[in-house]
Protein backbone atom coordinates (compact mmCIF):
# COMPACT_ATOMS: atom_id res chain seq x y z
CA UNK A 1 0.00 0.00 0.00
CA UNK A 2 1.16 3.36 -0.76
CA UNK A 3 -0.60 6.37 1.14
CA UNK A 4 0.54 9.63 -0.21
CA UNK A 5 4.60 9.08 -0.02
CA UNK A 6 6.41 11.99 -1.84
CA UNK A 7 6.11 10.74 -5.04
CA UNK A 8 2.16 11.20 -4.52
CA UNK A 9 2.16 14.90 -3.44
CA UNK A 10 1.89 17.65 -5.41
CA UNK A 11 1.44 21.07 -3.75
CA UNK A 12 0.18 24.37 -5.45
CA UNK A 13 -1.41 22.75 -8.38
CA UNK A 14 -3.06 25.09 -11.14
CA UNK A 15 -6.68 23.69 -11.76
CA UNK A 16 -9.29 25.16 -13.37
CA UNK A 17 -12.26 22.55 -13.40
CA UNK A 18 -12.91 19.58 -11.13
CA UNK A 19 -11.34 17.22 -14.27
CA UNK A 20 -8.37 18.91 -14.30
CA UNK A 21 -7.84 18.72 -10.21
CA UNK A 22 -8.80 15.02 -10.59
CA UNK A 23 -6.90 14.51 -13.76
CA UNK A 24 -3.49 15.88 -11.24
CA UNK A 25 -4.28 13.78 -8.66
CA UNK A 26 -4.61 10.58 -10.90
CA UNK A 27 -1.45 11.85 -13.00
CA UNK A 28 0.44 11.46 -9.35
CA UNK A 29 -0.72 7.64 -9.02
CA UNK A 30 -0.29 6.24 -12.66
CA UNK A 31 3.74 8.31 -12.61
CA UNK A 32 4.38 6.02 -9.76
CA UNK A 33 2.83 2.89 -11.18
CA UNK A 34 0.65 2.57 -8.60
CA UNK A 35 -2.39 2.64 -11.77
CA UNK A 36 -2.78 3.10 -15.11
CA UNK A 37 -3.89 6.00 -16.56
CA UNK A 38 -6.69 4.94 -17.82
CA UNK A 39 -7.73 4.96 -13.88
CA UNK A 40 -7.32 8.71 -13.95
CA UNK A 41 -10.04 9.17 -16.78
CA UNK A 42 -12.46 6.37 -15.12
CA UNK A 43 -12.22 8.99 -11.91
CA UNK A 44 -13.15 11.99 -14.25
CA UNK A 45 -16.04 9.70 -15.68
CA UNK A 46 -17.21 8.71 -12.21
CA UNK A 47 -17.25 12.72 -11.51
CA UNK A 48 -19.07 13.43 -14.68
CA UNK A 49 -22.07 10.54 -14.05
CA UNK A 50 -22.25 10.97 -10.85
CA UNK A 51 -21.20 14.47 -9.33
CA UNK A 52 -19.40 15.66 -6.18
CA UNK A 53 -20.93 12.46 -4.24
CA UNK A 54 -16.91 12.70 -3.35
CA UNK A 55 -16.30 16.28 -1.98
CA UNK A 56 -16.59 15.13 1.84
CA UNK A 57 -15.99 17.71 3.63
CA UNK A 58 -15.72 21.39 3.21
CA UNK A 59 -12.71 21.76 1.00
CA UNK A 60 -11.99 18.16 0.53
CA UNK A 61 -12.53 15.72 -2.34
CA UNK A 62 -11.70 11.76 -2.43
CA UNK A 63 -12.39 11.03 -6.19
CA UNK A 64 -11.81 7.39 -7.06
CA UNK A 65 -12.95 4.38 -9.22
CA UNK A 66 -14.01 0.36 -9.90
CA UNK A 67 -10.91 -1.14 -8.72
CA UNK A 68 -11.22 -2.69 -12.16
CA UNK A 69 -10.69 0.64 -14.19
CA UNK A 70 -6.80 0.22 -13.98
CA UNK A 71 -5.41 0.35 -10.30
CA UNK A 72 -2.27 -1.81 -9.96
CA UNK A 73 -1.93 -1.49 -6.12
CA UNK A 74 -3.85 0.07 -3.11
CA UNK A 75 -2.51 4.16 -3.05
CA UNK A 76 -4.06 7.36 -2.11
CA UNK A 77 -2.42 10.61 -3.94
CA UNK A 78 -2.69 14.49 -2.60
CA UNK A 79 -2.96 17.30 -4.27
CA UNK A 80 -3.45 20.94 -2.75
CA UNK A 81 -4.71 22.75 -5.59
CA UNK A 82 -3.24 26.72 -5.46
CA UNK A 83 -6.72 27.93 -6.08
CA UNK A 84 -10.12 26.47 -4.45
CA UNK A 85 -12.25 24.99 -7.75
CA UNK A 86 -15.79 24.39 -7.14
CA UNK A 87 -17.27 20.52 -7.82
CA UNK A 88 -20.66 21.72 -7.55
CA UNK A 89 -21.07 20.72 -3.89
CA UNK A 90 -23.93 22.12 -2.31
CA UNK A 91 -22.54 22.42 1.41
CA UNK A 92 -18.67 21.39 1.05
CA UNK A 93 -17.55 23.51 -2.06
CA UNK A 94 -15.25 24.73 -2.84
CA UNK A 95 -12.39 22.23 -2.88
CA UNK A 96 -8.31 22.89 -2.44
CA UNK A 97 -7.25 19.30 -1.36
CA UNK A 98 -7.96 16.30 -3.18
CA UNK A 99 -7.01 13.05 -2.28
CA UNK A 100 -7.20 10.50 -5.26
CA UNK A 101 -7.83 6.72 -4.03
CA UNK A 102 -7.18 3.66 -5.77
CA UNK A 103 -7.79 0.63 -4.33
CA UNK A 104 -7.81 -3.09 -5.94
CA UNK A 105 -10.03 -4.47 -3.21
CA UNK A 106 -12.84 -3.57 -1.13
CA UNK A 107 -10.79 -4.63 1.74
CA UNK A 108 -7.71 -1.76 0.60
CA UNK A 109 -10.65 0.02 -0.31
CA UNK A 110 -11.89 0.45 3.55
CA UNK A 111 -8.30 0.53 5.45
CA UNK A 112 -7.51 3.26 3.17
CA UNK A 113 -10.40 4.93 4.09
CA UNK A 114 -9.84 4.38 7.70
CA UNK A 115 -6.19 5.60 7.50
CA UNK A 116 -7.23 9.06 5.94
CA UNK A 117 -10.69 9.26 8.15
CA UNK A 118 -8.28 9.45 10.98
CA UNK A 119 -5.70 11.83 9.51
CA UNK A 120 -8.61 14.53 8.48
CA UNK A 121 -10.66 13.70 11.83
CA UNK A 122 -7.92 16.03 13.28
CA UNK A 123 -8.19 19.85 12.03
CA UNK A 124 -4.71 20.54 13.16
CA UNK A 125 -4.08 17.95 10.37
CA UNK A 126 -6.14 19.73 7.79
CA UNK A 127 -4.08 22.79 8.78
CA UNK A 128 -0.40 21.20 7.95
CA UNK A 129 -1.72 20.03 4.35
CA UNK A 130 -2.90 23.61 3.93
CA UNK A 131 0.42 25.09 4.91
CA UNK A 132 2.72 22.86 4.24
CA UNK A 133 5.91 24.41 2.32
CA UNK A 134 7.47 20.80 0.78
CA UNK A 135 5.83 17.24 0.33
CA UNK A 136 8.40 15.68 3.32
CA UNK A 137 6.07 18.33 6.20
CA UNK A 138 2.81 16.28 5.07
CA UNK A 139 5.09 13.01 5.50
CA UNK A 140 5.54 14.00 9.45
CA UNK A 141 2.01 13.42 9.35
CA UNK A 142 1.95 9.89 8.96
CA UNK A 143 4.60 8.65 11.22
Amino acid sequence: MKFMQAELVALDVEANTPEDAIRAAGELLAEAGVADRSYTEAMVESYRQKGPYFVLAPGIALPHAKADSGVNEASVSFVRLKQPVRFGHASNDPVDLVFALGSSSSADHIAMLRKLTLLLNDPANIATLRKAGKPEDIQALLV
